[in-house]
């Protein structure tokens, strides 16, 4: 009855392959005379999510998470991996090949000062990390008496035989309907961003920021529309976009021609070599520049300015035209949600669906729409102790019944046109324990605190991420990931700058979305996540000394009040629970199929009706 159609479950972990790819690496590393190597999951532009020629950490490991590395020696090797994937790398990788360790609490720089030995010619892919990683790991390397080396070509690719080819995903203009400016406006604020920078020219490394800046999409990974290309923009005079020609349609190289030279990716190191031989001062973004880059311009004489890519700033704020698409896109989805969520609810209790089910029902739903571009991620559909695995991503191997009594947790999200959606709910199936409801009321708590804060002009997602655990904290619990994340408009559904987080030191602006999603795992049983997207806006206050502002929530859709434990509420929270149900059921009930409008209406009455 339903399909998905924009991800698969297959599973595609080849733990089994690792002991003779790790064997080929080695002897390739050797051939090199090369005593170790990383191996980041990354391409060249720090993707989150990368073509498939590109997925060498799945290739050697077997781990197919979105963040990690491995450091690979003549004697042992280690994968790190950060909170959200602790579970998840250990069932992927074969831990008699590879030890684990934490990301973040010890990352590869700190283990090679203490663990290389000296005299050890270190490699790494110099089109692989930022010239800041890179300097961590030189720093890191001197520090154990060893010496980093680049590595060209990348050594894993002379032992991956079978090696897809790089994506010829086609691109297309994105409507000025959808994207409120038109390009030739949005490369003028960008040039006047480049002059007040002091700079002679902009390297664009991020094809996020090439999509937004020159009005295009493509389809060169999944689940953002991305087309893989680098520009380059001057103070003054015409930019440069280097794409694959094989990509364009005449329609859109007409279109692409009006704004810029368009060439070859073969160009651009010569190009970037003839910026450093006229010593000009050449903006790198710091965060997706490759280290490559920094060199190609450093060595023919060029200055480097590495920081922020002023565009990422611009990207984040979202206009008007913008703000207006993502409302219609979220209430569009919310629809979708809410229907699923109806027949998940009248199916689950009978004990026959899976995890694969919820997935493709709840697709299906959002093509309903007829907009449905993409989804933005894989679903995660974590019934019982899979809702645990942060990240979990269900394959037919894994594929779990969604049995009585336990909680089902569903993490999924849209690409439309006009906005990209996030949502994730987590739902009884028949009778939850007392434990249960504490935990997801004390889970709500901290959503409601973030969708209810109310803070002065300039201040960061860090300063806020507290508010969405305090409740957790003071029985004793946590959890391992950030709060919230920054949302792109039909682009990428993890954004910067900007997040709720430990590490979140961007500034909140007037026109960012970003994620609110606490949530509680307990390992081996449960997980709970509540997740909705919000807009930063004006917060009016009678008598406020400075700017103030506020989340508007943005995503409708019912939240479980049967792991609810109104004992723990405050008259406050249930005083906004109640009123967004009420916003949710007038949004939707126009919208959804008839046989969901009396689930909808029980599951928006007010918490002690």
């Amino acid at each position: 009855m339903f399909e998905a159609r924009f991800q698969t479950f297959d599973d595609a972990n080849e733990r089994d392959a690792s002991a003779g790819r790790l064997s080929a690496l080695r002897a390739e590393l050797k051939r090199r005379g090369l005593d170790g190597f990383i191996v980041p999951r990354a391409d060249r532009h720090q993707n989150e999510y990368v073509a498939p020629s590109e997925e060498r950490l799945p290739w050697l490991t077997g781990f197919t998470g979105s963040a990690g590395a491995a450091v690979v020696l003549s004697d042992r090797a280690v994968i790190f991996v950060d909170g959200r994937y602790l579970l998840q790398v250990r069932e992927q990788i074969d831990e008699t090949l590879f030890s684990v360790e934490h990301l973040v609490d010890n990352p590869p720089d700190k283990w090679l000062e203490a663990n290389l030995p000296a005299g050890a010619h270190f490699g790494y892919d110099p089109w692989l990390h930022t010239a800041d990683a890179a300097e961590k790991l030189s720093k890191a390397c001197a520090a154990a008496g060893a010496t980093l080396t680049p590595a060209e070509p990348n050594p894993i690719d002379s032992a991956w035989t079978e090696r897809p080819a790089p994506p010829l995903g086609r691109v297309t203009v994105h409507d000025r309907k959808f994207a409120g400016d038109t390009a030739q406006a949005k490369l003028a604020r960008i040039q006047a961003e480049i002059a007040k920078l002091k700079g002679d020219a902009l390297v664009i490394s991020d094809p996020h920021n090439v999509a937004w800046a020159f009005n295009i999409r493509g389809a060169d990974v999944s689940h953002t529309p991305l087309p893989l290309s680098f520009a380059r923009v001057p103070r003054e005079g015409r930019p440069a976009l280097y794409i694959d020609g094989r990509k364009l349609s005449n329609e859109t190289r007409d279109y692409l021609e009006t704004l810029a030279d368009v060439r070859e990716p073969a160009a651009f190191a010569d190009d970037l070599k003839a910026l450093g031989a006229a010593k000009a001062t050449v903006r790198l973004d710091s965060a997706t520049a490759a280290d490559a880059l920094a060199r190609l311009i450093a060595e023919a004489g060029g200055k480097l300015a590495r920081g922020a890519d002023p565009i990422t700033l611009m990207k984040a704020v979202k206009n008007a035209t913008e703000i207006a698409g993502t409302h219609a896109a979220h209430v569009r989805d919310g629809a979708a949600v809410a229907n699923f969520l109806a027949w998940f609810d009248r199916e689950a209790p009978a004990g026959k669906l899976t995890e694969i089910d919820a997935v493709a029902a709840l697709e299906t739903f959002r093509r309903d729409t007829g907009l449905l571009k993409e989804v933005s991620f894989p679903s995660i559909s974590g019934a019982g102790p899979n809702g645990a695995i942060v990240h979990y991503r269900v394959t037919r191997a894994t594929n779990r019944a969604i049995k009585p009594d336990e909680l089902f947790l569903i993490d999924s999200g849209a690409q439309y046109e006009d906005g990209t959606t996030d949502i994730t709910r987590t739902v009884a199936v028949g009778v939850p324990t007392a434990e249960m409801r504490d935990r997801f009321t004390r889970v709500l708590k901290g959503h409601i605190a973030i969708a209810r804060a109310v803070f002065p002009e300039g201040v960061t997602g860090a300063q806020l991420d507290s508010f969405a655990r305090q409740h957790l904290w003071s029985a004793g619990l946590d959890f391992d990931h950030g709060t919230g994340h920054g949302v792109g408009s039909y682009l990428s559904v993890h954004e910067g700058p900007a997040r709720i987080s430990k590490l979140g030191t961007a500034p909140l602006k007037r026109g960012m979305i970003l994620s609110n999603e606490p949530g509680y795992y307990k390992a081996g049983a449960y997980g709970i996540r509540i997740e909705n997207l919000v807009l930063v806006t004006e917060a009016n206050i009678a008598g406020a000394e400075k700017p103030m502002n506020a989340f508007e929530t943005l995503t409708f859709a019912p939240i479980d009040a049967r792991l609810i434990d109104p004992a723990l509420m405050s008259e406050d929270e249930i005083a906004w629970l109640d009123a967004y149900h009420a916003r949710v059921a007038e949004k939707l009930m126009p919208l959804v199929e008839p046989e969901t409008r009396a689930w909808l209406e029980a599951a928006t009455r007010p918490l002690r009706a």
